[in-house]
C-alpha cells in the first residue's frame, strides 16, 4: 500500500468514525465517547498526513508514533462501545477491525523506519 492509498484509508476511517460517533446515544457516556472517538479517529488521518511531510527519519518516527497512539485509542473506544452495548456489535465491528489493522500497519511502519535509521547510523560510525 503506497502513501496516497494509506492517506485515503485513514481519511475514510475518520469519516466512518465520525458517522458512527454521531449515532451514539445522547447520554452522558454516549457524549463522552462521541467526543473522544471523533478526536482520536480524525487525529489518525491528520497526523498521518503530517508524517508524509516529516523532514527527517527521527521526525517521521515521532509522528508515526502519534498515529499509532491515536489509532489504538480509536480501537479502544470502539471496543468500549461494543462492551457497553451502546450500538449493535455488527455495526461497530468493521470499524474496530479497521482501527486494529491501521494500528498494526503503523507499528510495522515504525519498526521499519527505526531499523532503516539504525542501519544508516551504523554506516556513519
Amino acid at each position: 500500500m503506497d502513501a496516497e492509498e494509506l492517506k485515503n484509508r485513514t481519511k475514510d476511517f475518520a469519516h466512518r468514525s465520525v458517522k458512527l460517533a454521531v449515532m451514539l446515544p445522547k447520554t452522558v457516556l454516549g457524549s463522552h465517547i462521541r467526543k473522544q472517538l471523533i478526536r482520536c479517529a480524525t487525529s489518525v488521518a491528520a497526523n498521518y498526513r503530517a508524517t508524509l511531510l516529516a523532514q527527517s527519519k527521527a521526525a517521521f518516527i515521532s509522528k508515526v508514533s502519534i498515529v499509532i497512539e491515536e489509532s489504538d485509542e480509536s480501537e479502544f473506544w470502539l471496543e468500549f462501545i461494543i462492551d457497553e452495548k451502546l450500538m449493535q456489535k455488527k455495526r461497530v465491528l468493521p470499524l474496530f477491525n479497521e482501527a486494529h489493522e491501521l494500528t498494526s500497519i503503523f507499528i510495522t511502519t515504525r519498526k521499519t523506519a527505526q531499523k532503516n535509521k539504525s542501519t544508516i547510523n551504523n554506516r556513519k560510525s
